[in-house]
């Protein structure tokens, strides 16, 4: 079967390659495992404020799509919207779109602690996407939830997680192209005695680091961590109790999580290891030595999440350390939704009812 698509918001001038147009099959990326990710399409369309109308966005490897206006889009026309347009956004168009039968995949956080919405990491939780009949409102989870939960689920599985610690060291864009800029010119103005100031963080981040991503909460947390939190227990476990602290680094791509543990079964480190090089979206590379551990420089552009410094916790009971990066931009959001579609189209190809 054939699907038609729609993605909101698009930006001119860019490439998108995880939609490959094809006579017959749409191919979306590939993994760094080599596994071939094939998605069904016939059509897309891109959506955009008025102010993109006519723009033109690269698809694939040769088409481009003319940008239209979301507010004149008939949403009959897509099977899936891919919503990636902030929350203000998904909450005008998203139940509009569901309500014309259009399955909407939102990165945005509007929608991710619906009960009737479910919220999917693939390699995680992929029987909660039948929920999605509920409002045909599918939420994509936060980008460092993500690379943790596809971390963690393996160990619960197996050892049963009580408690998480995590901290967490994330890249600039996951605030954005104009964070990135950020980071660029106050890089550079350093060596050219030029300090730019701070616009889109609440300091410097060049050659510095920051203990706070999005706004503070009432308890003293941010929102960011909050996320990460309650996330985590609707994806994994509603038992499990996590904390943590959200750190913005001066590296454009990649998050970083130093990861502590306890589970309410014995546990070893080298079980660990070998469960998470089982895991399906994990690569484990854990040598005890220089350069024997992955760092968000070298996973830039890839799909899995990397896992090294596995070990045992000596300060608790049943307790394992671990360190974890990942692609943002990729597992952390657009791989992430495109890993949703594909789960949806898979279950119409085997018969099941959409």
């Amino acid at each position: 079967m054939m699907y038609s698509a729609c993605a909101s918001k698009v930006i001119p001038g860019t490439s998108h390659r995880f939609f490959k147009p094809s006579n017959l099959k749409a191919g979306i990326g590939a993994s760094s495992q080599g596994i071939d990710h094939e998605f069904p399409i016939k059509n897309i369309y891109a959506l955009a404020s008025r102010s993109s109308i006519g723009k033109e966005v690269s698809f694939g490897d040769d088409k481009v799509l003319k940008v239209s206006a979301v507010d004149d889009f008939d949403f009959k026309k897509a099977d899936i919207g891919l919503f990636s347009a902030g929350s203000d956004i998904a909450k005008k168009f998203g139940p509009k779109a569901g309500v014309k039968g259009c399955i909407v995949i939102d990165n945005s956080s509007c929608f991710r602690m619906d009960d009737k919405v479910p919220l999917i990491v693939p390699e995680v939780n992929p029987e909660a996407i039948n929920g999605y009949k509920n409002k045909n409102i599918i939420a994509n989870p936060n980008c460092s939830t993500i690379q943790l939960v596809v971390a963690l689920k393996p160990i619960h599985k197996k050892y049963e997680i009580s408690r998480v610690i995590v901290s967490t060291y994330q890249a600039v864009s996951g605030a954005g192209k104009p964070a990135m800029d950020e980071l660029f010119n106050q890089t550079k103005g350093v060596f050219v005695h030029d300090q730019a100031k701070p616009e889109q963080f609440t300091k410097k981040i060049a050659f510095n680091v920051i203990p706070h991503i999005d706004t503070f909460m009432d308890d003293g947390f941010t929102k960011e961590e909050w996320k990460m939190r309650v996330e985590t227990k609707k994806i994994l476990d509603p038992n499990i109790n996590l904390v943590a602290h959200c750190v913005r680094v001066p590296v454009f791509i990649g998050h970083s999580e130093a990861v502590f543990i306890e589970c309410k079964k014995n546990v070893d480190e080298n079980n660990v290891r070998s469960l998470l090089r089982d895991a399906r979206g994990v690569t484990v590379i854990d040598h005890r030595a220089d350069e024997g551990y992955v760092t968000p420089d070298e996973v830039a552009g890839e799909d899995d999440v990397y896992v090294s410094r596995i070990r045992n916790d000596p300060s608790v009971k049943n307790g394992i350390a671990f360190w974890c990066v990942g692609d943002n931009l990729r597992k952390g959001a657009a791989l992430n939704t495109v890993q949703i579609a594909e789960l949806l189209a898979s279950k119409k190809l085997k018969g099941a009812t959409l």
